[in-house]
């Protein structure tokens, strides 16, 4: 069902195997590619160990940045046969990585061309302003009303994924993946998933987690003002 799956990753040495593990068991045959962004720990390593690709350009230049080189690389490779499916999760999902098989199964059966997983329980998190302005952003682009306007677990046919890669930059990938998917004329749908991630909450670096995203949202909204033109080979290739 799954022929590639990319995991959007930054310090995240002490989840990232266990994310890994969980996708390889569920979704037997994909190619696990993870966009490391010049994490600063030993995630590239413990990513390949765990039976992993990595690609990054070896600093940080942001998760849409990042995930943008693994696209390249699944829409290198193309679909394997009988695997139509790409997923995208990010790796602090750990051994809830394994429920993520709704989404490709919505996918797989015609019934959406982007599944995006809506968290069935809310962890951490502040006051709501970035998830807001993101649903806000969204709705106001593409007319699309979203539960989950910035989950990193999707799933999408390899013409979707083309359709929309590469991917806006930094946090703001979820916002121009969905605003692009719509303006292509594809279907995006919602599925509530039991899924546990590592949680912010109210502390000083969470606050300055959700500045640095609502920065980037608000670049991307100012960027979806039109709808891009097509990427070249060039700009499309790692």
């Amino acid at each position: 069902m799954v022929g590639h799956v990319i995991v959007a990753a930054r310090n995240e040495a002490d989840r990232i195997a266990g994310t890994v593990a969980a996708l390889h068991e569920v979704f037997t045959g994909a190619t696990v590619v993870v966009a490391d962004d010049g994490s600063e720990d030993d995630t590239a390593a413990v990513a390949r160990e765990a039976g992993a690709v990595v690609v990054g350009a070896g600093h940080h230049q942001g998760k849409g940045q990042a995930a943008s080189l693994a696209a390249a690389r699944a829409l290198a490779d193309g679909p394997p046969t009988g695997l139509p499916v790409v997923l995208l999760a990010d790796a602090d999902l750990a051994d809830s990585a394994a429920r993520l098989a709704p989404l490709a199964e919505a996918v797989a059966a015609g019934e959406a061309d982007v599944a995006v997983a809506a968290f069935a329980r809310r962890v951490g998190g502040g006051f709501g302003l970035a998830l807001g302005f993101a649903h806000w952003a969204i709705e106001r682009r593409c007319g699309l009303d979203t539960s989950a306007p910035i989950s990193g677990q999707r799933a999408l046919s390899y013409e979707a994924l083309e359709a929309v890669a590469p991917f806006r930059d930094g946090f703001g990938m979820e916002i121009g993946m969905t605003v692009d998917a719509v303006r292509s004329g594809l279907r995006v749908r919602e599925i509530e998933l039991d899924l546990a991630h590592r949680a912010t909450g109210k502390t000083l670096r969470g606050f300055i987690h959700r500045g640095r995203q609502l920065r980037d949202f608000l670049r991307v909204y100012r960027a979806t003002a039109k709808p891009r033109a097509a990427a070249s080979p060039a700009e499309a290739a790692p």
